[in-house]
């Protein structure tokens, strides 16, 4: 089967991907969700003019000049406005976030002023408007200030309660059944074996899943045997995607693709023109996505980052292009040609003293290799036979965090 272009896959792998249906959800579940529908206003903000300091109410006529002499008639506090009306010659003693008293046009902040006993003068300072936070001067009811597909994070879910909402229209997280596969794995906590070694891929991939908007659902490991894999993806049911790790490849114990296609699924690519990350199968079981990523670690957390936070995104309702979010950088050092496959290498950023990020290879490109993995920011995106790159050129780089 010929090799896809990393392009070319992800097109694919996109092709047909459509928002999840909607569903309600309070504030306090929304973050991270995306918005289904946009969101207008159902109060103003404030709803009143307000004090944006503790001091005096007053009529700015009656302090213009100072010193001026007034008498204080009462107090309005947050939430105990001041029911009355200001005449001339009068002042109500206000604080941060009260309501401004009915004849009241300005504020005169306490430091400015001295009291005794009902009597208050002004003794310095003219009325600041910015003092007054007028009715509306945040947002008026109905206006919409958050739209479809806006990401909610910390300030959108405030504004969202400040609006008046206490639930949300959102778009459903999709569910990811992931499985890891074969029989030299034990999970972590598990002594492995002469010939074992611990399970570490789906809990990556599971933290990436989560991080992208999905909902992970571990079906643990399944041994190399078709009974073993029809049993644990038999527990995928209902899932949105399913993700297979190991066993993708064309070896005698690698039955990832005839079981599932023994199952109906549909196999619309199985190689990819990638470094890590060449075997990587995708298809369709029915309604379900299937992914089946490399068991090599690094190979399955780059796949991840590279083809199915993407496909997560769009179903969650992020507008996407089919392309990846690619940054920029220089290069730290000098690189090597690369050959006839995208190249995804593992980097950290460093700052330089042009104030440009330059990205360094780590020491080892060995996809087996999760510490160099762990300690990397970002991956250098080596197109197809891309020339060699010197100190200074710019580079593509893909955040391993997003």
């Amino acid at each position: 089967m010929t090799l896809l272009s990393v392009a070319d896959a992800t097109t694919r792998l996109l092709n047909g991907v459509q928002p999840l249906a909607t569903e309600y959800v309070s504030l306090g579940q929304s973050a991270g969700r995306i918005l289904a529908a946009s969101l207008a206003a159902l109060y103003t903000q404030p709803p009143f003019d307000a004090s944006a300091m503790d001091g005096y109410a007053v009529r700015s006529a009656d302090v213009l000049p100072v010193p001026a002499t007034l008498s204080c008639i009462g107090e309005s506090a947050a939430g105990r406005g001041y029911n009355g009306r200001l005449a001339a010659g009068e002042a109500v003693r206000i604080f941060t976030g009260a309501p401004i008293p009915a004849g009241a046009d300005a504020i005169v902040i306490q430091e400015n002023c001295r009291r005794d006993g009902n009597v208050v003068q002004v003794v310095d300072g003219t009325p600041d408007k910015s003092h007054v936070r007028r009715r509306g001067g945040d947002f008026d009811i109905g206006a919409t200030l958050l739209e479809a597909g806006r990401r909610l994070g910390p300030r959108e879910i405030t504004l969202a309660a400040a609006m008046g909402h206490s639930a949300l229209n959102v778009h459903r997280r999709p569910i990811v059944a992931i499985l890891a596969t074969g029989d030299e794995l034990v999970m972590p906590g598990t002594t492995p074996g002469a010939d074992q070694i611990v399970c570490s891929n789906p809990f990556g991939v599971a933290a990436l899943v989560e991080q992208a908007g999905g909902t992970a659902r571990l079906l643990g490991i399944a041994t190399d045997t078709r009974d073993s894999l029809n049993a644990h993806i038999d527990a995928a049911h209902g899932a949105d995607i399913l993700i297979t790790i190991g066993g993708a490849s064309v070896g005698d114990h690698d039955l990832i693709a005839p079981v599932l296609q023994a199952r109906g699924m549909t196999l619309d690519f199985w190689k990819i023109a990638m470094r890590p990350g060449k075997p990587l199968l995708f298809g369709r079981l029915g309604d379900q996505r299937v992914v089946g990523l490399p068991g090599n670690p690094v190979s399955a957390l780059i796949c991840t980052r590279v083809f199915i936070v993407p496909m997560i995104r769009a179903l969650t309702g992020v507008a996407s292009t089919g392309e990846l979010d690619l940054a920029t950088a220089i290069a730290a050092v000098a690189i090597e040609a690369n050959g006839p496959r995208t190249h995804y290498m593992r980097a950290t950023l460093e700052p330089t003293p042009s104030g440009a990020r330059a990205a360094r290879p780590v020491r080892s490109q060995d996809s087996s290799l999760l510490a160099p993995l762990a300690a990397a920011d970002c991956l250098i995106v080596r197109a197809p036979n891309a020339a060699s790159a010197l100190p200074g050129d710019r580079l593509d780089i893909l955040h391993l965090d997003f």
